[in-house]
């Protein structure tokens, strides 16, 4: 993956989920020097388990106050010696109607999804545009486009994303900073894998897909990759949806 130009970069992952491991293995295969962060202390350690994770670094970090993720990143500057790239796959879902969701699980996906997204992406952003470079990909959905039932919070949080990536990707495209964002489909994560294991849901989410399958990790890194690339240097401020085709029926 020389092509890239990826070799030696430095990276921050948010996240050790499904798409957040899968990215953190990509970025290492291309050479760049990782950090990975989650809340969850185990999650972390079976991730560094993979071999291609080995030789990340980890953070057990809660990342939904503006305190904690401004220390998380400088402290995976701090341990890389700077900072040229950041991922945000950072995020939970909770599906109930709108008529019965709780006041505090909609601020906590909203903080989550949404505000753990601003934080960090201005404080990577600070570092970035002083140094005159640097790449973020946030994980958006294509929730944030479809009016999914029993998404409220889901799909607002995903919705902001998409048009924080763009002010943001405004504010700092003249000091060199790219800021996208990219989209998927239904994919097999932790996020969805007890929604898809119940009764006739992977075959009633299958059916809407016109690629005639769900998404997988690995069908996202190449488009992240890409995007946190030089090749993209002049990409900046887009949604990228990853879905199989989802978005287009």
């Amino acid at each position: 993956m020389g092509w890239l130009g990826l070799d030696g970069r430095k990276a921050l992952v948010l996240g050790a989920g499904g798409l957040g491991a899968a990215c953190a293995r990509g970025l290492g295969e291309a050479g760049a020097s990782v950090v990975l962060v989650d809340v969850d202390a185990a999650r972390l350690k079976d991730a560094q388990a993979d071999a291609r994770l080995s030789s990340a670094s980890t953070l057990v970090a809660d990342l939904t106050t503006s305190e904690a993720c401004e220390a998380t990143v400088m402290s995976a500057a701090k341990s890389l010696g700077g900072l040229d790239l950041l991922v945000h796959a950072v995020g939970m879902n909770d599906r109930r109607p709108v008529l019965d969701m709780p006041d505090e699980v909609w601020d906590r996906i909203l903080t989550l999804n949404l505000s753990s997204a601003f934080f960090a992406g201005r404080a990577a952003g600070r570092l970035m545009t002083k140094a005159g470079r640097g790449s973020m990909v946030f994980f958006s959905s294509v929730s944030s486009q479809l009016a999914h039932l029993h998404h409220a919070p889901y799909a607002a949080s995903k919705g902001g994303l998409d048009q924080l990536v763009k002010v943001m990707a405004r504010e700092w495209a003249p000091t060199g900073v790219t800021v996208n964002a990219v989209a998927p489909g239904y994919t097999e994560t932790d996020l969805t894998r007890e929604y898809l294991a119940k009764p006739g849901k992977r075959q009633e989410m299958t059916a809407l897909v016109p690629a005639g399958r769900l998404g997988l990790p690995d069908d996202v890194v190449g488009a992240v990759l890409f995007l946190l690339s030089p090749r993209a240097a002049f990409i900046t401020g887009q949604v990228l949806y990853i879905d199989g085709g989802r978005t287009l029926v």
